[in-house]
């Protein structure tokens, strides 16, 4: 039998269980295993896992399933670890829908009491209800949940405004779209309201409007939408060495300018600096490419939104703290005169250059502080 596995998020990396799930799955066939979705790989690197769960390309979970599906896999595992039972039957009902015909299980919480096995397709259920006797999990047929995740979530539209209920929120949680964080709930009962693709309310919560705004114009029933914390588990971040010629025979050093989360922040792992521009993405891109020992010269506003338990930066970072609102006119104002519009430029002194956009900030404001 060949058994293709979608990893998905850093909850299912983090508690151990991807990697004691890839050997059960192991016995009953060949596996093959790939992440779906981004924000597990980090995770993926921490655990020594890369050369188990290809993370070599950035794939949305509906993508890696149909990929598996073209490699002729006889059955394929969505391993995930969502916040409770609700948003993870919730969010494998989404994937499915984004398939095409999948022979997919999900297995949900595996190391929870409310933990299940879910078979997506009916021809499963007796591998499914197998794999369940084997974790001790409850078995969860497709019929019994699909009308449950219908009533909780969904979308409708009136007229120019389209509204999509969010399941399984808990109060005051930040409010991601496409990885974004866009709003913090105020209740359990949440649904965001878009008007011509702009996120303009959050009934149950309050939006963050600059957060709309940088994310523009979008398909609130098709786009990502989480809750809560990125990465939730205390770990001891991987940290990689820089290759020797690396640090000592560049006479140019690169320098790359990033103002959106979204962005695929691995791309960057081989720069010497990243200007952020903005908190949330100063603060994911800090993290990750803490890992690559990657400084970063952020420009923030000190509108930050706590998207992961704890963040790191790399020796030489620079955090400049402006006033409310600066951050994307100081950020704009640097990618025209230092970088003239390109996303990555060079430069012979990464020092220098660090003065060099102080300099520019203090044409503009004597308001901001310097955080090393």
């Amino acid at each position: 039998m060949k058994i293709g596995i979608v990893v998905h998020g850093p909850g299912i990396v983090d508690s151990g269980y991807a990697l004691k799930l890839m050997d059960l799955l192991s016995k009953h066939g060949e596996i093959k295993a790939r992440l779906g979705g981004t924000m597990g790989r980090t995770a993926v690197i921490d655990a020594h896992l890369e050369n188990v769960v290809d993370i070599n390309h950035k794939l949305l979970p509906s993508q890696s399933i149909n990929k598996f599906i073209e490699e002729g896999m006889d059955v394929i595992f969505l391993l995930n670890y969502g916040k409770s039972s609700t948003t993870g039957h919730t969010f494998g009902f989404k994937v499915l829908g984004k398939c095409n015909q999948p022979p997919l299980i999900q297995i949900e919480r595996p190391g929870e009491p409310d933990g299940s096995v879910v078979s997506w397709d009916p021809e499963l259920d007796r591998f499914a209800e197998i794999i369940a006797q084997e974790l001790k999990l409850r078995l969860i047929k497709k019929a019994q949940i699909i009308k449950e995740i219908k009533k909780g979530t969904g979308s409708r539209q009136d007229g120019a405004l389209t509204f999509r209920k969010i399941a399984g929120v808990s109060p005051h949680e930040n409010i991601f779209v496409n990885n974004m964080v866009v709003g913090k709930s105020q209740s359990s009962q949440v649904t965001l309201v878009a008007q011509d693709g702009c996120i303009t309310q959050i009934i149950g919560g309050e939006l963050k409007e600059h957060g709309a705004e940088k994310l523009g114009r979008i398909d609130l029933e098709k786009v990502i939408v989480k809750t809560g914390l990125l990465r939730k588990t205390h770990v001891q971040p991987r940290v990689f060495d820089k290759k020797q010629n690396e640090l000592t025979k560049n006479k140019t050093f690169k320098v790359a300018y990033l103002d959106h989360a979204a962005y695929d922040i691995y791309t960057l792992r081989k720069a010497d600096l990243v200007v952020t521009v903005g908190d949330d993405t100063t603060l994911v891109a800090a993290d990750i490419l803490f890992r690559f020992n990657v400084p970063i010269f952020g420009i923030t506003d000190g509108d930050l939104d706590k998207v992961v338990e704890q963040g790191y930066k790399a020796p030489g970072s620079v955090i400049i703290e402006l006033e409310q609102g600066w951050d994307d006119i100081i950020g704009e104002k640097i990618h025209n005169e230092c970088f003239k519009r390109k996303e990555t430029i060079k430069t012979d002194n990464i020092e220098n250059f660090k003065n060099e956009l102080i300099q520019i900030i203090k044409q503009e404001t004597q308001n901001f502080k310097i955080i090393e």
